[in-house]
């Protein structure tokens, strides 16, 4: 009994013993792991650039000795000096990166980069071509090696790897059409040469145009996609048609409004809704339509009771306004430029009092300069009358604003009483 006891026990002491070196163990591995990781992280986070990179990259090396982070880290140092004793070291650390982890296609591409500061070319296309190999289906590799032959000056290697960049990633899309743009001095047909297939990326060049300020390209490509894919992407192209108002590419920022339903009865050439059948909501979102800024003691409003023809007329109510500019009753017309238009409108006024009267004004939409301005509207109660503007725009003119606004008469000027709107229309002579 008392052998059979002393077994046990002894059983039982190896018992714990081997637990607790496995526990040991156990920690031991798992501490190297997180060392491993920690030192990994350090290397990760800090730029090359970062004044204290050398001191963060001993502590990383230290805790992560054969970690690839930390030759990369120690290669991106020594590029910094821009020596070719320096450019060789770093492309050597690199070596060094790329044996402990050869199938990690990063590793490849900063080899790459490093030979090629190193001046050894041929191993730096060498490098790229193996990160490509590695994620033929990544963006990066093929932009990094599209590059590189673009340095070297050998374009015909470089498109079809630019080519690609393309297809799934919309940030490389907008980049490699930025290269090519400054590359080829601003061809689209050469950009275009380097946009590849589908409607994605139809639509990222579209943007890219209409942000380059080529307004007609961005139309023309727009264009190429089918009704159905116009209609995946509302968003993107409510940023182009407000991209090319903004640039003041109005002919083209009309033809996307149209096609955006914004806008779809405006034409080049015509007043839209002339005869104010239509009420637009004041929050209604429009680029060529009537547009009416808030301003103090002016209303405006639609009359059902009281129109030159049809089922409206527009009216505006004048309550004491004072202010020195009057600006409302608004609208921006696509027309050509250095060509003759007439104006006409049938204007009607009731107790107009004022000795700043409205009048309507027509400006050059591209760059705000006044064209003419119609006589003022009459004072006192007054029936329909037609009232006729005639004029020719400028040269750099492809768009212009009628507006209300009202004759100067200095500060503290009330203008009081009513003036209704009917029948607006433009003919080019």
């Amino acid at each position: 009994m008392a052998s059979d006891l002393a077994q046990i026990s002894t059983r039982s002491a190896r018992t714990r013993i081997v637990i607790a070196v496995a526990i040991v163990v156990v920690f031991s591995i798992g501490w190297m792991s997180v060392r491993r990781e920690f030192g990994s992280m350090i290397a990760e986070m800090t730029p090359p650039t970062d004044p204290a990179a050398s001191q963060l990259l001993d502590s990383a090396r230290s805790l992560a000795p054969g970690d690839p982070m930390t030759y990369w880290l120690a290669s991106g140092i020594e590029r910094q000096s821009f020596s070719p004793e320096s450019a060789k070291r770093s492309m050597n650390l690199m070596e060094e990166a790329v044996k402990l982890s050869p199938y990690d296609y990063r590793w490849w591409i900063e080899l790459g980069r490093a030979s090629e500061q190193a001046g050894n070319a041929e191993q730096a296309e060498a490098a790229f071509q193996h990160a490509v190999d590695l994620a033929p289906s990544y963006t990066i590799p093929r932009w990094q090696v599209g590059n590189f032959y673009i340095r070297k000056g050998d374009v015909d290697k470089a498109k079809p790897e630019l080519k690609l960049a393309t297809v799934n990633n919309y940030k490389y899309r907008l980049q490699v059409f930025g290269l090519a743009w400054d590359y080829f001095d601003h061809d689209p047909q050469k950009v275009e040469e380097l946009a590849s297939d589908g409607p994605d990326v139809l639509v990222a060049l579209t943007m890219f145009y209409a942000q380059r300020g080529q307004p007609a390209d961005a139309l023309r490509i727009w264009n190429k996609l089918s009704e159905e894919d116009k209609a995946k992407f509302p968003q993107i192209s409510s940023v182009v048609v407000q991209g090319l108002y903004d640039k003041r590419a109005f002919p083209q920022a009309l033809e996307f409004s149209r096609q955006l339903n914004i806008d779809a009865d405006a034409q080049p050439e015509a007043v839209s809704n002339p005869g104010f059948e239509r009420i637009v909501n004041s929050a209604e979102h429009t680029y060529f339509g009537w547009q009416f800024p808030k301003q103090g003691k002016v209303d405006v409003n639609w009359d059902g009771a009281v129109k030159h023809s049809g089922s409206k007329s527009l009216r505006l109510n004048f309550k004491g306004f004072t202010a020195q500019e009057l600006f409302t009753a608004s609208q921006l017309v696509v027309v050509k430029p250095s060509k003759k238009y007439r104006l006409t409108f049938w204007a009607r006024t009731e107790n107009l009092r004022s000795a700043g009267p409205p009048q309507v004004d027509v400006t050059n939409a591209v760059d705000d300069r006044l064209i003419v301005s119609s006589q003022p509207m009459p004072q006192g109660t007054n029936d329909w009358q037609q009232i006729t503007v005639e004029f020719t725009t400028p040269e750099n003119c492809n768009a212009i604003s009628i507006r209300t606004t009202r004759v100067f008469c200095g500060d503290g000027c009330p203008l009081l009483g009513s003036l209704w709107y009917d029948d607006f229309e433009l003919t080019a002579q």
